[in-house]
């Protein structure tokens, strides 16, 4: 770890026996942000959700960030699979202590989101990636691509088609990867920009709903 790394920190809706067995719900927060800022979505999900909302590792500016960014929204591919690892590590315990896990992941979050699904295919239940995009490997070795290929992941993907943030490349990647590898509920929410609005999160609670609780 180095001297910019902080140690894990994570928020939990309920930290006592009640959690034990319901499913778990992480939130990924994206650049610059950290722990709180998602948490408060959790009032629009579906209750049996256990939620859990972690912090990035690495400081940025007031907040923190899962791997560094340039202004191009490029990335060290290294320091993406240390977080992941990283991530994973702080996860693993509570697999055993919760029914399933499912990632909702905010810009950089989705990436993350997304790269933990593909390293972690048998213990990721559904993906939630809002104004994000996922990480193209180049020669990350933990991906694993080609078990996800044999059980694509649930993922929903919610963005505005004229995201100011994420730049096209990221978006085109993104495009083909979830066309091959997920179950993909994807929707567009005009005007929102690199937001999250109401209906946004109706459709998230309606998906979460189905694809990990079983209910139509």
């Amino acid at each position: 770890m180095t001297s910019s790394e902080t140690a894990p920190v994570a928020i939990i809706s309920r930290n006592d026996d009640s959690r034990l067995g319901t499913p778990l719900l992480v939130f990924l927060h994206g650049y610059g942000s950290n722990e709180q800022d998602l948490m408060g979505l959790s009032r629009y999900l579906p209750e049996e959700f256990t939620y859990l909302s972690v912090r990035a590792p690495l400081q940025a500016g007031p907040g923190f960030s899962w791997f560094p960014l340039t202004q191009e929204i490029d990335y060290s591919i290294e320091s993406v699979g240390q977080s992941v690892e990283t991530l994973w590590e702080l996860l693993e315990p509570l697999s055993k202590q919760h029914s399933s896990i499912t990632l909702l992941g905010f810009s950089q979050g989705m990436a993350m989101a997304t790269s933990l699904a593909r390293y972690q295919r048998d213990a990721i239940a559904a993906v939630v990636g809002l104004s994000g995009f996922a990480v193209e490997p180049r020669d990350l070795e933990i991906f694993d691509d080609e078990k996800v290929l044999q059980n694509p992941i649930p993922l929903f993907w919610g963005r505005d088609l004229a995201d100011p943030v994420i730049t096209r490349d990221k978006i085109e990647y993104t495009l083909k990867w979830v066309s091959q590898y997920t179950e993909l509920t994807s929707e567009t929410y005009p005007q929102i920009g690199h937001s999250v609005s109401m209906e946004e999160l109706e459709d998230v609670d309606a998906f979460l709903k189905k694809v990990v609780l079983g209910r139509e």
